[in-house]
């Protein structure tokens, strides 16, 4: 039997979308994951990083996490987690040495001894080495210093990160050349694509590094941050992605895992595409276009597709965006759910002061008679009588508030 590694990352446990809760959509994956380990008889199981979506977790997210763990024990699978960004190391590390005990490591942050994030595991006359490099802090790579420039702190990250990799291949080649090498990290790495929901880290991605920084050594780089599975210069050099779409602009993204198996000193690489729970969908058109898009919708989703209203109409008016705002606060089905709209006009109407002809000036004309200029640009008021009525009312009570103080 082969070694076999399963890799993914960004798990983001107790992730909400504008108030939705993905607990669901995680509680499939992680049945589907446990599914996909026992049926492809993974040795190792990697996840590269934001294993929770805030340093401090809900004890929903907590229990989640744990009740996963235990369901995995039976399946005799390695398993290696490491922090990201958004993970907080001290919440990651806390039950380490208890874990370890279990045969699962954690590496939540940037340990004393560099030979602590180092791993060994063998099956049969087979070995593999991996280096689970976590999230790497500005204090884990560079001295800040009073005075530097935006340029030196870029800089400065950009060689704290290389220097830091260069001693992980040093400690590799000391202690275990020539075994089948495996780097874990979470960073971003110049080139990759990226979508609306990472958290910039380390000076706005500006500290991007290139793919070179890993050296030759490592047969399989498992890369986490980056929410889309690609490649990143090499075949071997890779983000799994994110398992669930965890903002609106991965809707169209295939989400997987990276499944490598050793077979003599060399890793074949293949992906598993996960199953879509449910859609992250956009409803695109006119108010009236939208509004049957939403009545006549029907999905195989699991659970509630989730949409994005983007309006388009020809002209703006004040029945527009009441429409929309009734869209925003309906419940069309349980196939559907709204969490955001937008609406925009092609014709937008002009300023006041752009509402008078040559040689006209806004003191030539009454309250009254610019706001009938006004809504006479509206083509959804038929009747302004009662509107003008109202204004009149209006400038009526302010009058009388003024001359009674």
């Amino acid at each position: 039997m082969n070694i076999k590694i399963l890799h993914t990352a960004d798990w983001h446990i107790g992730k909400q979308l504008l108030k939705t809760d993905f607990a669901k959509d995680m509680d499939l994956f992680l049945d589907w994951l446990l599914d996909c380990i026992q049926q492809n008889n993974i040795t190792i199981l990697l996840m590269s990083g934001d294993l929770f979506d805030q340093a401090n977790p809900s004890q929903a997210a907590m229990a989640q996490y744990y009740g996963f763990l235990k369901r995995l024990l039976p399946l005799n699978c390695k398993i290696v987690l490491t922090g990201g960004n958004h993970d907080s190391p001290q919440v990651l590390n806390a039950p380490k040495e208890l874990l370890e005990i279990l045969d699962i490591k954690v590496v939540g942050g940037v340990p004393e001894n560099l030979a602590d994030l180092f791993l060994e595991v063998s099956l049969g006359n087979q070995k593999v080495v991996l280096a689970a490099v976590p999230f790497l802090r500005d204090k884990d790579i560079r001295n800040a210093a009073p005075g530097e420039s935006y340029e030196d702190k870029v800089a400065l990250t950009k060689d704290g990160i290389a220097n830091y990799f260069a001693k992980v291949t040093t400690h590799y080649n000391t202690y275990y050349n020539k075994i089948p090498f495996v780097v874990m990290a979470h960073l971003y790495a110049q080139g990759a694509s990226v979508s609306d929901s990472e958290r910039e880290i380390q000076i706005g991605n500006q500290a991007g590094v290139a793919a070179s920084v890993f050296g030759e050594e490592p047969h399989y780089v498992a890369l986490g941050h980056i929410h889309r599975p690609q490649m990143v210069g090499k075949p071997n050099i890779r983000y799994s992605g994110s398992p669930i779409a965890l903002s609106f602009s991965e809707k169209k993204d295939i989400k997987e895992v990276v499944i490598l198996e050793l077979i003599e000193d060399n890793f074949t690489i293949n992906t598993l595409a996960v199953p879509k729970f449910r859609k992250l969908v956009s409803l695109k058109g006119t108010i009236e276009e939208v509004t049957q898009k939403i009545a006549s919708y029907s999905t195989d989703s699991v659970l509630t597709d989730l949409a994005e209203l983007i309006i388009e109409e020809e002209t703006e008016n004040i029945a527009h965006i009441k429409a929309l705002e009734d869209l925003l606060t309906s419940e069309p089905n349980d196939e559907l759910q709204i969490l955001k709209g937008s609406i925009t006009f092609k014709n937008t109407v002009l300023g006041t002061s752009k509402l008078l002809s040559k040689g006209e000036a806004i003191n030539d004309f009454l309250p009254v008679q610019l706001f009938e200029k006004r809504i006479q640009q509206d083509q959804s008021i038929e009747d302004a009588t009662e509107l003008v009525a109202a204004f009149k009312e209006i400038l009526e009570t302010l009058h009388t508030t003024d001359t009674s103080e």
